[in-house]
């Protein structure tokens, strides 16, 4: 599912990852586990292709990502690649469904299709309740259900969280736990990016995956 070979990132004369090579399966549930400024979240940045890589062979879902132009690394994201960033990026002033409905608008779909989306992917993030709450009214745990939400409505095979528990408490921390265990269960292939031992220690984690100074440990 995915396939990374000798991957390097550089910022100017900054070597933020060296040589990281890693195999991830379908279905699995992976940890990139490490501090702050390891390098973890350039890496899900490049796996979700947002990020071009300085060298090395990406694969996802048979793709090789590095030889996609443009428009086809757009097509690659919108079918292939959910992604839910540690700073959520949502339009404070509109609601739930506005926030989660543009994520559709570049697919040709009726609107009964559009709006049955829309609906399953926040019944699956546990938001539909608020689907009319202006997202300024939101807690921080509902804010990232309704990035999570956003993320799920093209129905991604892969799913990336960059530090998904670092700005909860321990109550939407175990609701985002329940969350994951559920979307593993649905058989999504789902990369982790955080510093939260209690995520590491979950039992239906795959593998953790150690990250120090921008190589794998």
């Amino acid at each position: 599912m995915i396939s990374l070979k000798n991957i390097n990132k550089s910022f100017k004369k900054t070597d933020v990852l060296k040589g990281i090579s890693l195999e991830v399966a379908e279905g699995e549930c992976v940890v990139l586990s490490g501090v702050s400024g390891s390098g973890k979240s350039t890496l899900l940045a490049i796996i979700a292709s947002l990020m071009k890589a300085s060298s090395g062979e990406i694969e996802v879902n048979n793709t090789n990502i590095n030889k996609l132009n443009d428009i086809r690394l757009s097509d690659f994201r919108l079918n292939v690649i959910g992604f839910v960033p540690q700073t959520f990026h949502l339009f404070e002033m509109l609601n739930v469904r506005e926030n989660i409905l543009p994520s559709l608008l570049l697919l040709d779909l009726d609107a009964q299709e559009l709006e049955k989306r829309v609906i399953e992917s926040m019944q699956l993030a546990q938001i539909e309740h608020k689907s009319a709450s202006v997202v300024s009214t939101l807690s921080g745990g509902e804010k990232q259900r309704c990035t999570i939400a956003r993320a799920l409505i093209n129905n991604p095979k892969v799913l990336l969280f960059d530090e998904p528990t670092a700005n909860l408490d321990k109550e939407n921390t175990l609701k985002f736990i329940e969350l994951l265990h559920t979307l593993k269960g649905k058989g999504k292939t789902i990369l982790i990016a955080t510093h939260d031992p209690l995520i590491s220690e979950l039992e239906f984690i795959d593998k953790i995956i150690s990250i120090k100074d921008g190589s794998i440990e």
